[in-house]
């Protein structure tokens, strides 16, 4: 496989899959590589470990297991997030399994990042941006065959993973897959308490195959099941007993090597997410609650890359249809049960196409333009359920369809060792099921139950971006923001003639459309190669975000930043870094935030690649937060405390 970075202010990658490259704007390697951005801990790190090495990314924690990514302080409903361009949809109403929870970094090669507007083309409602999981495919003519073996170990919560993966490649076959298993214990907050409920075990197998029916004409496909258990959310009121998913696709791709034409991708594919939440091991529970949730995708894509003197276009059509469901029934002590539709299997058909072109300009000036545009049914298949929403919405129907769309420009301008870029764009999006067709579903952050609200605008925002990259011999610099104009803001607003449902709750909240809102986004990240052994790098960030009031919109994030040193030698790394969070003193009081202390950690790592002459071994081991400070972040739910100190090491070999 062969693998290009070209860090600058955008990113452009190419792979033994993509025969144009792909303009982005970052991308976190997760295979084995010295030179690309990945994680300390390596393939054995988390995906949301991975997830947090990205710039403008940032993680709401409700417990230890399945974070949410949050693009440009952002969260589900404003991203797009794929697993190799499929749309899978998460089955929870409280968002505890976001598609990232259900792919396992040994079957992951790199985490694609566009920000903002410019998504890629199978993204649909991406104001905040994209994500796409890009998995681990042998692929064709490499090694003719590779055995792995990972393990590893971390103190704080006795977490032990473990897996096992293998690959066959021949010029017409590929097969590469395996198993990884994850199980921790409670873990420990600074200080040394215990922090209840937040064990897990997760267990995910994986298969990726290939056949080459001619010189290029390939065939591939992916089967990947993922189980978690036992899942503790200290966060929340509920576990999970099951969090279940079944991914699987069939794509074949045509390939030219003349002429204008470059590439054909076809992809079908399907997946069943089954999510099943628990209360049974909580402690007076004082009405004991059953709330499965399913989620079930069919979808379709087609896209063309092609290339022609100055300009390099891409076409894609893409299809999908998604069913989601889901119901509590509660049991009162000494009454009859009582039950309730939450997700009124709601049924939605979205279609678009999408078109790029990046137009070389010469003499150092790129343009690059995108749009997209997306025609979307949903009907509400169960009647119970829409009948319980009817009443607060009389005449409502039970189908409604959308169009949403996006443009985007970007202009890049390049001389010696600066680049400069700014962009703009258009783009809106149509309400999730939560915020349409929810009903009763309690949200622990501010203790309201939410309904969703069936007469909601589309909401849309104007995105406005600019950045720089100064890039030198030992040095780099990389500066970016970004701001976003929002009309028909989409967030829950209480209305005082309805009564909770949820024991303690402060009221009720429905989904509505407020005029607009603002939402801006800085960053900066640099490094220094002091000597060919030594490095310095540093991130920034920071974000402010408003309503239609000037009040401050939740989950902001406060100034970040985090500096490290890395000494690099023949065979042996490690890293000294800090990192942490100022005060959060603008914060949304009016949605149930509270105020955030500063915090600051240290962390340690190294690794060791023995020389060993027909076998790959590496050996890390580090300890996080050092000094064993409790703190807790903007985005940790309900102000749940992150780990203490915790002691890691993991090997990874392969033959």
């Amino acid at each position: 496989m062969v693998l290009e970075l070209v860090l600058l202010s955008s990113i452009i990658i190419s792979d033994t899959t993509v025969t144009t490259p792909q303009q982005l704007d970052e991308v976190m390697v997760v295979l084995n590589s010295t030179a690309a951005k990945r994680s300390e801990k390596g393939q054995l790190a988390s995906i949301d470990e991975h997830l947090s090495q990205l710039s403008g990314v940032n993680l709401v924690r409700r417990g230890a297991y399945a974070w949410e990514p949050v693009v440009n302080n952002m969260s589900v409903e404003r991203v797009s997030t794929t697993i190799d361009g499929m749309k899978i949809f998460y089955a929870c109403t409280d968002k505890m399994d976001p598609v990232t929870s259900y792919v396992e970094s040994g079957n992951l090669r790199s985490i694609l990042l566009n920000s903002g507007l410019n998504g890629n083309p199978q993204a649909t409602g991406n104001i905040g941006g994209s994500l796409d999981l890009k998995l681990r495919k042998a692929g064709f003519g490499s090694e003719a065959f590779r055995l792995g073996a990972d393990a590893g170990y971390e103190s704080n919560g006795n977490m032990q993973v473990y897996g096992i993966d293998g690959a066959l490649s021949a010029g017409r076959f590929y097969t590469n897959g395996g198993i990884f298993y994850r199980h921790a214990g409670n873990y420990r907050e600074g200080g040394g308490n215990k922090v209840p409920f937040s064990q897990f075990q997760k267990v995910n197998v994986y298969d990726n195959f290939g056949f080459r029916i001619s010189p290029g004409n390939d065939i591939e496909g992916t089967f990947i099941f993922d189980r978690a258990t036992n899942v503790g959310y200290p966060a929340l009121n509920m576990d999970v007993a099951k969090a279940e998913a079944f991914i699987t696709s069939l794509a074949y791709t045509r390939r030219w090597n003349e002429g204008v034409l470059q590439s054909w991708e076809t992809k079908a594919y399907y997946n069943h997410i089954t999510h099943v939440m628990d209360d049974t091991h909580r402690p007076d529970v004082a009405i004991h609650m059953d709330m499965p949730g399913k989620s079930r995708t069919s979808g379709i894509y087609s896209l063309l890359r092609s290339g022609s003197g100055r300009h390099e276009l891409t076409a894609n059509y893409d299809l999908y249809y998604n069913r989601l469901f889901a119901d509590m029934t509660m049991y009162p002590g000494g009454a009859a049960p009582m039950y309730m539709v939450t997700w009124p299997d709601v049924g939605t058909l979205n279609t678009g196409v999408a078109a790029s072109d990046r137009i070389v300009l010469g003499n150092g000036h790129e343009l690059t333009l995108s749009a997209k545009v997306a025609f979307q049914s949903q009907r509400l298949n169960n009647e119970e359920g829409f009948k319980a929403l009817s009443v607060f919405f009389p005449g409502m129907k039970d189908s409604y369809h959308q169009t949403t769309g996006r443009i985007a420009a970007g202009y890049q301008y390049s001389s010696g060792a600066s680049q400069l870029s700014v962009g703009a764009g258009w783009g809106s999006r149509a309400p999730t099921v939560t915020e349409a067709y929810g009903y009763y579903l309690n949200n622990t952050f501010d203790q309201y139950d939410y309904i969703g609200n069936p007469r909601l605008s589309n909401e849309s925002a104007i995105e406005l971006n600019t950045g720089y990259k100064l890039s030198v011999r030992d040095y780099e610099l990389d500066v970016r923001a970004n701001a976003f104009f929002f009309s028909n803001y989409i967030i829950g607003q209480f209305e005082p003639r309805l009564s909770a449902m949820t024991v303690a709750a402060e009221g009720v909240k429905v989904y509505g459309n407020i005029s607009h809102a603002t939402l801006a986004n800085f960053a900066l990240t640099s490094r220094w190669d002091i000597t060919r052994w030594l490095a310095w790098n540093v991130a920034l960030s920071y974000g402010v975000g408003r309503d239609d009031d000037s009040d401050p919109l939740p989950l902001i994030s406060p100034f970040s930043y985090g500096s490290g040193l890395m000494l690099r030698l023949s065979r042996f790394q490690a890293k000294a870094e800090v990192k942490g969070n100022t005060r959060q003193s603008s914060y949304g009081k009016k949605y149930g935030e509270t105020s955030t202390p500063s915090w600051t950690v240290v962390n340690l790592s190294a690794s060791y690649r023995p020389s060993l002459r027909s076998h790959g071994l590496i050996l890390r081991a580090g300890i996080e937060n050092l000094l064993d400070k409790r703190y807790t972040t903007y985005s940790d739910w309900c102000g749940i405390p992150q780990k203490g100190r915790n002691i890691y090491v993991n090997v990874s070999f392969e033959l």
